[in-house]
């Protein structure tokens, strides 16, 4: 059994995503402790956080970091 997959996200100005899965759970992701690690750096600038997309059930940003997506579900925490 695979976890679910996210279909939509909007990014929030604390550095947090609030992602919508397949399953219809809306979860937040807190970014914050990846932005002083290697390419998530580049995340610090609010205009490249905030360009996150959807990314074959996952997420991207355009200086190809990202987050695997069954990390992003366990480590979500549900609202």
């Amino acid at each position: 059994m695979t976890n679910p997959r996210i279909i939509a996200l909007q990014p929030q100005e604390d550095y947090t995503l609030l992602l919508h899965f397949d399953n219809e759970e809306w979860r937040t992701f807190d970014v914050k402790p990846f932005l002083s690690k290697g390419i998530f750096r580049a995340l610090q600038d609010m205009s490249v956080f905030s360009a996150v997309e959807p990314f074959l059930g996952s997420i991207r940003w355009s200086n190809g970091a990202d987050f695997c997506p069954d990390m992003l579900y366990l480590d979500s925490k549900i609202l």
